[in-house]
């Protein structure tokens, strides 16, 4: 009983902290942020040299057209997009909404809310391309007049105070958060009642050898891909739609909603996976500092046993 009290205290200081941290940075403005940034690319790039060889084996592989040059030159860009990335992820629990639409626009968002309004469900695919954290505004650019359901899909995170803080940030603009291992019944439940849903999915990390559900061909690699978001989407017969992301200026971004499918049910098995792996693929192709370098994410080999 007393170990438990003492977690649970260890847990509220850890959280009373960071969510301190966080308010700390967050209000600063943005120029101080991004001197902030600038020092944190130079530290994870040259003196703690982060994954570094890992994400330059990744770029080079992917991209065997560029130049050693060209290599070194993405790989700079990279660090400075993923500093970057944490101050943006910082200042998300301190925007306004005012701000925060300013910063993160969402583009071809009529299709989707008519989507809503005739009471489908939808299917976001997205990566880890820009800033995914800022997609969690996108119920500021919703038609909720329907009562349909914003959701994303994440992985509680094993640090329980961390997972209490980032869970508030990605909440704070009306977006409910699913756990992973939950998602899939309660989506189900949703349409059941017939209580449309809008929901987000980051459908490019690397599955375990054993949750590995389909294999395609993705920036010159023979890649494993989990195809979850896809079977979920077929349950409940939503239309499924990639947000193309690009950077608008510094800490700015649009993110435009391609439609893959009218009826994710009506396709061919994987068909909507391996368009949104073919458009993710484009996007990052045409600036590919902004993609997440730093994992092994072609650690398996389709032969391996």
């Amino acid at each position: 009983m007393g170990h438990h009290i003492k977690n649970k205290a260890i847990i509220s200081i850890n959280r009373t902290l960071l969510s301190a941290t966080f308010r700390g940075l967050g209000a600063l403005p943005w120029p101080v942020l991004r001197g902030v940034s600038t020092f944190l690319a130079w530290l994870a790039r040259d003196v703690v040299r982060y994954r570094t060889g890992i994400c330059r084996q990744n770029i080079a592989s992917s991209f065997p057209e560029m130049t050693e040059e060209e290599v070194r030159h993405t790989l700079k860009g990279f660090y400075a997009f993923l500093a970057d990335y944490f101050i943006e992820t910082v200042k998300l629990g301190s925007m306004n909404a005012e701000e925060m639409r300013r910063r993160m626009k969402f583009e071809n968002i009529e299709e989707v809310n008519a989507d809503l309004r005739a009471g489908r469900n939808v299917s976001i695919y997205l990566g880890h391309y820009c800033n995914w954290e800022w997609v969690s505004s996108m119920p500021l650019w919703l038609d909720l007049s329907t009562g349909a359901i914003p959701c994303q899909i994440y992985h509680p995170l094993s640090n329980i105070a961390a997972d209490d803080v980032f869970g508030k940030i990605r909440r704070r603009f009306g977006a409910t958060n699913l756990p992973m291992a939950t998602s899939a019944k309660t989506l189900m439940e949703k349409n059941a009642e017939g209580t449309p849903t809008i929901t987000g999915y980051i459908a490019d990390q690397t599955p375990s050898r054993r949750a590995i559900h389909h294999w395609l061909d993705f920036l010159n690699h023979d890649t494993p891909v989990f195809t979850g978001a896809e079977k979920i989407s077929r349950k409940i017969h939503a239309a499924a739609y990639y947000i193309d992301m690009r950077p608008t200026g510094r800490n700015e971004y649009a993110g435009r909603f391609v439609k893959i499918s009218d009826n994710v049910a009506s396709e061919p098995a994987n068909a909507v996976t391996e368009r949104y792996f073919g458009m993710l693929e484009q996007s990052i192709r045409r600036n590919p500092p902004l993609w997440l370098w730093t994992h092994r994410r072609w650690k398996h080999r389709r032969d391996a046993r």
